[in-house]
Parts: structure tokens; sequence; C-alpha cells
């Protein structure tokens, strides 16, 4: 261990019990950023996130308008010759519902069995708070950072980042960098330590169908009226086949095969089918013929149902035929899937699939691209050896199912690659009840951020 090394970790040690107290407080702020009654929870957040870094000894640090939730912005520039790391990571949290399957109220956190329990331990507070914290102990220890730094913290992660591309592209020449580094992803099974290499993207669409102008009785119109729901249960059913596989015309069209080695590759992450079945609680996996488990969930695109309503849904019975009847529906996207392409096909698949009868419209919720960093790239290398050096063994890669839709804006509109780097555990129950985050994941995944920035020094990325 070096001396400057010793001094991080010393450091570190003295400032366990404030630091834990720092997540606490953070975790405390109900910053829901989907539902209105929250929104200045979200600015508290950003409020709090920004006098942090400031007292950190982070410059230029403003809470900056969006027209949505504020993103918090940061820097520090004064490490000649070093690359400049733009950091990005989430301040907003999901809803809590349903708050009856919650141990603990999901915003007073409390500590379990070695993990931190709230709303947005692990998705995605408890991974910005450890930036914040191996900053800290940075500037407190050398005064210094080891490679220039600028710092992206948003509010609107959680419902699409309606704001967030408008944003940068207004904030372009401000935000120039060699390289992102995103912590919102998660360890594998096991608690393995992880590199993400890829996220899918998302499209999500609501399906509305509408018939008579009222509910009507099922009585004196059954028969003569097509009943929405029933229309509506139609068209899911056109959706996709029982072999899993998506019957939209076109949808696989842009779809970049796995290559032997990506399924050589998959295939050797160390995944106990039974117990990953178990953990979720279902009687057997399922999907798409011809792709194992881990292809299915991160390599392939999806579509699925999200939420279905209409009719009478109270106790008893009411015979009527419903006025309307709605779902929300996404696909998860791969490389070369455009979810403003898939949006289109879906769309015209479902008008092609409604029956005479009802209304039918589709609408465009929001979407994101699909986004991939190759494991030689002198940053996940860093990465890489950042966490083997403080987890003690070497990352497996990973490509996962989940979007984060500014990875891809980052490449588009900034230009970058971007290094996936979270610490959450896998069985974290994010944007479920009781969400957790393991603290020694979070302790030593500050150890990490600070090997990582002294890996990526001598990369020659600058």
């Amino acid at each position: 261990m070096t001396d400057q090394s010793s001094a991080i970790e010393t450091w570190l040690q003295e400032n366990a019990e404030r630091r834990l107290e720092s997540l606490k407080a953070f975790l405390r702020i109900p910053s829901i950023s989907a539902l209105p009654e929250h929104a200045a929870d979200c600015r508290a957040a950003a409020a709090w996130v920004a006098a942090d870094l400031r007292s950190s000894g982070i410059e230029h640090v403003e809470v900056s308008e969006t027209g949505g939730h504020p993103v918090v912005y940061g820097d520090w520039l004064h490490a000649d010759g070093a690359p400049t790391v733009l950091i990005y990571c989430h301040y907003d949290v999901q809803p809590v519902d349903p708050l009856d399957m919650w141990e603990s109220a999901p915003f007073d956190p409390i500590i379990r069995d070695g993990r931190i329990l709230a709303r947005g331990a692990a998705d995605d507070k408890g991974q910005l708070h450890l930036h914040l914290r191996a900053i800290e102990a940075l500037m407190a220890t050398r005064g210094r950072l080891p490679v220039n730094l600028r710092i992206v913290f948003e509010g609107e992660e959680e419902f699409g980042s309606q704001n967030l591309d408008a944003w940068l592209v207004a904030n372009r020449d401000r935000l120039r960098a060699d390289v992102a580094v995103i912590s919102d992803t998660a360890f594998f099974q096991g608690n393995v330590p992880a590199i993400t290499i890829s996220l899918r993207g998302l499209m999500y669409c609501q399906v509305d169908v509408t018939g008579p102008t009222v509910d009507v009785h099922s009585g004196g119109f059954g028969g003569v009226v097509e009943n929405p729901a029933n229309a509506l249960a139609r068209i899911i059913t056109g959706l996709k086949g029982p072999d899993g596989k998506v019957l939209v015309p076109g949808f696989y069209d842009d779809v970049v095969p796995l290559t032997e080695a990506d399924r050589a590759a998959l295939a050797a992450l160390p995944l106990d089918e039974e117990a990953y079945r178990l953990e979720i609680g279902v009687p057997a996996l399922v999907g798409e013929a011809g792709y194992t488990v881990l292809e299915r969930r991160g390599a392939r695109p999806t579509l699925d149902v999200n939420g279905i309503w209409g009719g009478f849904q109270g106790e008893g019975s009411k015979t009527i035929i419903p006025a309307h009847a709605h779902a929300k529906v996404s696909c998860r996207l791969v490389a070369k899937q455009d979810p403003h392409r898939i949006f289109a096909l879906v769309r015209d698949h479902v008008l092609a699939l409604a029956p005479v009868g009802v209304r039918v419209e589709v609408q465009n919720l929001h979407g994101g691209r699909p986004s991939l960093t190759p494991i030689d790239h002198p940053a996940t290398r860093a990465a890489a050896r950042a966490l083997e050096a403080t987890f003690g063994r070497a990352p497996v890669y990973l490509r996962e199912g989940g979007s984060i839709p500014v990875t891809a804006s980052f490449e588009s509109i900034l230009g970058l690659s971007t290094v996936l780097l979270g610490f959450s555990n896998p069985d974290d129950n994010a944007h479920a009840p009781n969400e957790s985050l393991v603290l020694a994941n979070h302790e030593t995944g500050i150890r990490t951020v600070i090997r990582m920035f002294d890996e990526l020094a001598s990369t020659g990325l600058g």
C-alpha cells in the first residue's frame, strides 16, 4: 500500500460513521421524479447534492434548470495532462407502491443484515453517494484529484430523462471529456463484481381502445357492440407468439446477431439458473426459443405488457361492456434498433390488428437507444483493474437487459464512450419494495472509484 492509499484508507475509516449518516440523510429525501407532488423533494435532493459537492471542493457547482427536475453540474479541471472523466448518476427514485409490502418506511433508512434498506439505496442514490464520498476522500487527503472531473447528476432518469438530451446539447461545450462513467448498474448473481458492457434500449407506448361513449349493459348490448376489453386482448395476443418471438413485422430487421464469441462469453458466466428462478419466485423460466437465459435477458429484444386496465374491477359483479380499455407496452431493444422506428412498427401492427367497432390509438411515451462499450476500451480495462484490486477478484462482463437512455445520448451528442461501473447487489429489489444496498458494496465501491481515477490518470486518454 502506498503512502497516499494508506492515508486515504485511514481517513475513510475515521469518517465511516459520518459517511453512513450522510447516506441516510440523502435517502430520507423522497425524490420521486414521476409524481408531481414530489417536485419540491427532487429540487431538495438536487440542492443537497450540490451543497455536498461544494463542501468537497468541486468548482462551478450549479443546480441547472432543464424545464423539469434540475441537473446538478460541477467540475474540477486542474489535473494537467490527465484525462477528463464525466461522472453520471441520478438522484431521483421510483414510486414506492405497493407501500404495504415494505418492511419499513421507504424513506426512513434502516440497517439490517449488512444492508441499508430504503427507496433509492441501490438505484441510484447509494451509488451516487459513493462517488461523493470518493471525491471527498481524495480532496481531503491529497487536496486534488488525479483526473479532471465533470459531474452530471440528473433527476429524471426514472421517467425517461425527458429533458436531459436538450440540456446536453445546450451544454455540449462545457461537457467535453474523454470518457463517461455511469454508476447505475449491478453486480452479477452471487454479488460477483461486474462491468456492464451493453444495455438494451427502450420503446414505451400506450394502447387506448375505446368503444361506446359510456359503459353499457352487457345484456342489452352484448352481441351488438364490440367490447374494448375483448378487442385489446386480441391485439395483445397478436403482438407476441407463444414461442417468445415478437410478431410485429420488421421488428428484428436491424438486430445485430450475436457472434459465436458473444455467445461463448455469456455461456461462461456462472449463472445458477435454478437459484435465479427461485430468487424471482416463478415456476419456470421462459422466453424466445433458441436462446439461453442470459442471451434472452440482455442480448435479445423483447416486447412486454407493463400494465393493462379497463372495465369493472371492484368486488362482486357488474355486467357491463366497458367504454374503454388500455395497456402499456414496452420493447427492450438491442444494438442498431431505433426506438422511433420500433414505435412506428408496433403502432402500425396494433392498428392492423384492431377489429372494427372500436377506435384504437397508440401513444409513444418515451424511449432510449441501446449502447455497447468494448471490453478492450482503455477505460473499461482501468475500471476492471480497480475492481480486482479492491474487491479481490476480476470482474465479469455483462450484457444487461435494462435501459439507461443517457448512455446512448452521451455517445450521440457528446461523442463519449461509457463505462458502466455499478456497485449494487443483484438482489437489491430496485423498483420494488424493500430496496437495499449491501453496505460492503458501498464502502468498497468508494475505494474502487478512487482506484479507478488513479488508473485512468495513466491510460493516456487525455
